[in-house]
């Protein structure tokens, strides 16, 4: 009797690897400064790399667009996790939550940053994840007395993402920014 074994899933070649991860900064420049219609010959092109090879990766712009918002939300949801855990307070943790979202800035691609809306299910589920973490932050902040006014995941997102808003680097703007988001977090302490 002959053993029937299971194919192996194919690892990704390190240069098509490379090449993903390059399209993918490319793209969210690009997003970044042309908004989510941007020819998508103008990323391969940004990329250094054959508009095939962008289609190889993401045979449609939808395809992209999904993968860009999905990494974002992902990468929101870790950022939530870290503050969550490392924040002394919530009040610290929600300023940590905040502040890592100024220093990635550049690096998300999210509907309230003018990207695409979320749309694909696997993306709304990571972006529910992301405010039941915010909501365990803001519950621990009632009961440590450094959220005393009523406020909502979505009231935090939205500050966050005001304040994260893609931008050319200015180290003036992120001080403002900074000042900014430790008025509001003293706002939440105070009745």
């Amino acid at each position: 009797m002959a053993i029937v074994r299971e194919p192996r899933p194919r690892e990704q070649r390190s240069d098509a690897a490379r090449n993903r991860e390059i399209l993918v900064r490319a793209a969210t420049a690009a997003v970044h400064r042309e908004g989510p219609h941007v020819p998508l010959a103008t990323i391969a092109a940004d990329a250094g790399v054959g508009i095939g090879t962008l289609y190889r990766h993401f045979p449609t712009r939808e395809d992209l667009l999904n993968s860009l918002t999905h990494r974002s939300f992902e990468q929101v949801l870790s950022n939530a996790r870290a503050a969550e855990s490392a924040g002394t307070t919530a009040g610290d943790a929600l300023r940590r939550f905040i502040e890592a979202a100024i220093a990635q800035r550049n690096e998300l691609v999210l509907p309230l940053h003018g990207g695409p809306p979320a749309t694909a299910k696997e993306t709304l589920a990571v972006r529910d994840q992301v405010h039941r973490v915010v909501q365990r932050i803001i519950e621990r902040g009632r009961a440590d007395g450094t959220i005393s006014q009523d406020v909502t995941p979505r009231d935090i997102v939205i500050f966050g993402a005001m304040l994260a808003r893609p931008r050319q680097p200015d180290p003036e703007w992120d001080a403002t920014c900074r000042r900014l988001l430790a008025t509001y977090l003293n706002g939440l302490r105070t009745r």
